[in-house]
C-alpha cells in the first residue's frame, strides 16, 4: 500500500462544523466582508477579533492570485511549517503541483492521513472546519542524491556563473571572472557538467598554454584563479560535488498531476545537508530559475501552474552580490505571467530585500518576539509593512499563539484585503514524519526513480582538456625522443670513423714508437733530452 493510501474504514469521520459564533462587532464584520470572494479559494481559518474567535467569518485566500506570491513569516515554533502543509495539501486537492522545501525532515507527512484526536477536533470545531484524515500524492527528491529521494542534479553550465559565484561566496571581481571562464567554456564548446569540468577549464586558462586565449576580452589573473580554485576545493570537501552532474534534472517534473487530478507534492528533502545552507538555498533558486527559463508566457489563469514555497530564505539573501538580488527580483517579477506562483517563508520580513517584498502580494505572518531591541526593532518594521489596520498589530503580533496568525492578501480585483488576525486550520495530512520504511517505498516506486538514479559521468570539459593535454605531452615527449636520437645517430657515425684514424699512426705515434725516441728517452735526464721532451710532449702544443 503506498503513502497515499488509507484503507476507508481507516480515516476518521468528519468533524461536526461548529456552531455560527457570536454577532461580529461592526469592525469585524468588514474585515470579514474583504474575505466573501465568488471563486474558487483556500481556506485558511477564522477571523480572531478580541481574542475571541469567529467560524462564522472564515479567512480564505483566491486560488487565482496564488500566482501574485507570497510570504510566510515568524518566529522559530509558531506554525509555518504546519501552515505551508495546510496550503499545500489545499493547492493538490484543487488540481495545482506544489513545490516544498523540507528543511527538517517533517513535511513528508503531507503524503499519509493525519492521526484523529482531541487537540486536532477542537481546532476544527473552533475554526468551523470539517477535518476528515488525508494524505496527498507525493514525490520525495535529494539533492544529488543525499538522503532519502530521487537525485536531483545541475550542471555546472546550467547552474551559471551568478548563483555558483554565492554558493562559492566569490566577490564582485571573482564573480566577473567566473562569468568569463563560463564565456570562455561556451564559446569553445567545452562542456561544464560538474566541478572538475570547471576546475581543469580554470587551471587551463592561467597555464602557459592557455594564458593567451583570454587575453583579447580581459584575462585571468593567477591570483583569482587561486582564489575560485580553492572555493572549488573547499565546496567539494563539503561533499558538495555529488549535486553537480548527470543527468540533469528537469524541473518541469514539479508540473505533473496525479491520475486522480490532484497536484503532485514535491518535497525536497533537505536534513541530509541543512549544515550547507547556502547550498541548498542557492539549489532552490536554481530551480526556480529553470522554471522560468523553460516555463511559455501565460498570462493570469483561474488557478497557477505550481505553488512554489522556498523555505528558510534568509539564507538565499544573506551576503547577496548586487547581480545575484537582481536576478532574484526579475525572476520573481516575471516568473507570475508564467503561472508560477512563489512564498518565501523566513523569520521576519525584513530578511527579504525590498524589491523582493514589493512583489508579495499574499502574506501569513506567525507570532514575533520582543526579547532585545533587534527584536523590537524588527516588530516595528514588519508592522510598516502592513496595510493599516484596526488592530493594535505590536500587540497582535506578539500576542499570537502557535497556529495563529496575521493575514493579508489579494483579492480577486488584486486589490489588498483587510489585515485578519486568523486562528488557522489543521491541516488534514499527518502532522509528523513518515517512517523510512515508508519514505524509502515511495522514492523507489517513483516513475522518475529509474532515470535519474544513477548518475552519469560522460566526455565533457576535463576529458577533453586532459585528452589535448596528453596529446601535447606526447608529441612534445616525440620531439625529445626525436632530438636524441639525432644525437645518437651523429655521435655513431663519429665513432665509425675512429677506428679508421687509428689504423694510421699519427706522427706522434710513430715518434714514440721509434728506435730513436727510446734512445732518446734513455738520455732524459740530460738538457738535450729534456728541450726534446718538451718540445714532443708540451711545448710544441702549447705553441699552436
Amino acid at each position: 500500500m503506498s503513502v497515499n493510501e488509507q484503507p476507508q474504514d481507516a480515516q476518521a469521520a468528519p468533524a461536526p462544523a461548529a456552531p455560527a459564533g457570536p454577532a461580529l462587532p461592526a469592525p469585524a464584520a468588514e474585515i470579514a466582508a474583504g474575505y466573501a470572494f465568488d471563486g474558487e479559494a483556500l481556506e485558511l481559518g477564522a477571523l480572531l477579533w478580541d481574542g475571541v474567535c469567529h467560524p462564522d467569518a472564515p479567512v480564505r485566500i483566491p486560488l487565482s492570485v496564488l500566482n501574485r506570491h507570497g510570504l510566510v513569516a515568524g518566529a522559530t515554533g509558531t506554525g509555518k511549517t504546519k501552515t505551508l502543509q495546510l496550503i499545500a495539501e489545499q493547492l493538490s486537492a484543487h488540481g495545482v503541483p506544489v513545490f516544498l522545501a523540507d528543511i527538517k525532515g517533517d513535511v513528508s507527512g503531507v503524503s499519509a492521513p493525519g492521526e484523529d484526536g482531541e487537540k486536532i477536533r477542537e481546532r476544527a470545531a473552533q475554526v468551523g472546519q470539517s477535518w476528515e484524515a488525508k494524505g496527498f500524492p507525493c514525490e520525495f527528491y535529494g539533492l544529488g542524491g543525499t538522503g532519502p529521494g530521487i537525485p536531483v542534479r545541475a550542471t555546472v553550465t546550467g547552474f551559471g556563473p551568478v548563483l555558483l559565484s554565492k554558493v562559492l561566496q566569490l566577490n564582485r571581481t571573482q564573480e566577473q571572472s567566473l562569468g568569463l571562464i563560463f564565456h570562455y567554456a561556451d564559446s569553445k564548446g567545452l562542456e561544464l557538467v560538474d566541478l572538475k569540468d570547471l576546475r581543469a577549464v580554470v587551471a587551463f586558462l592561467v597555464s602557459d598554454t592557455g594564458k593567451a586565449e583570454l587575453k583579447g576580452i580581459g584575462g585571468l589573473s593567477t591570483v583569482t584563479a587561486g582564489v575560485i580554485l580553492r572555493a572549488l576545493t573547499a565546496f567539494e570537501q563539503q561533499g558538495a560535488g555529488g549535486f553537480f552532474g548527470e543527468p540533469e534534472f528537469d524541473t518541469s517534473a514539479f508540473l505533473r498531476t496525479a491520475a486522480d487530478g490532484r497536484g503532485i507534492v514535491s518535497v525536497l528533502e533537505l536534513p541530509a545537508v541543512r549544515d550547507k545552507p547556502q547550498l541548498f538555498s542557492t539549489f532552490l533558486m536554481w530551480m526556480l530559475a529553470d522554471l522560468f527559463h523553460d516555463l511559455p508566457e501565460v498570462g493570469d489563469l483561474e488557478k497557477p501552474k505550481l505553488v512554489f514555497f522556498f523555505d528558510e530564505a534568509h539564507l538565499l539573501f544573506d551576503g547577496a552580490s548586487k547581480a545575484f538580488l537582481e536576478s532574484i527580483t526579475q525572476t520573481v517579477r516575471l516568473i507570475r505571467s508564467k503561472g508560477v506562483g512563489v512564498f518565501f517563508v523566513t523569520q521576519t520580513p525584513k530578511d527579504v530585500p525590498s524589491d523582493v517584498l514589493a512583489q508579495l502580494g499574499n502574506r501569513v505572518q506567525h507570532a514575533l518576539r520582543a526579547f532585545t531591541p533587534d527584536d523590537a526593532k524588527a516588530l516595528k518594521a514588519t508592522v510598516r509593512t502592513f496595510p493599516k489596520s484596526p488592530y493594535d498589530l505590536e500587540e497582535v503580533f506578539t500576542g499570537l499563539g502557535t497556529g495563529e496568525a496575521v493575514v493579508t492578501v489579494l483579492s480577486e480585483r488584486g486589490a489588498p484585503t483587510p489585515v485578519a488576525a486568523t486562528r488557522l486550520r489543521a491541516p488534514e495530512s499527518l502532522m509528523a514524519p513518515i517512517d523510512a520504511a515508508a519514505l524509502d517505498a515511495a522514492v523507489k516506486g517513483s516513475p522518475l526513480h529509474g532515470r535519474y538514479v544513477e548518475a552519469v559521468d560522460r566526455e565533457s570539459a576535463y576529458e577533453r582538456l586532459t585528452a589535448e593535454q596528453r596529446a601535447a605531452e606526447a608529441a612534445a615527449l616525440e620531439a625529445v625522443a626525436a632530438e636524441e636520437a639525432e644525437k645518437e645517430a651523429a655521435e655513431a657515425r663519429k665513432g665509425a670513423r675512429a677506428p679508421r684514424e687509428k689504423e694510421e699512426p699519427s706522427l706522434a705515434e710513430q715518434v714514440v714508437g721509434s728506435g730513436i725516441f727510446t734512445s732518446l728517452a734513455r738520455s732524459i735526464g740530460t738538457q738535450l733530452g729534456r728541450e726534446i721532451s718538451r718540445s714532443v710532449f708540451g711545448t710544441a702544443r702549447r705553441r699552436r
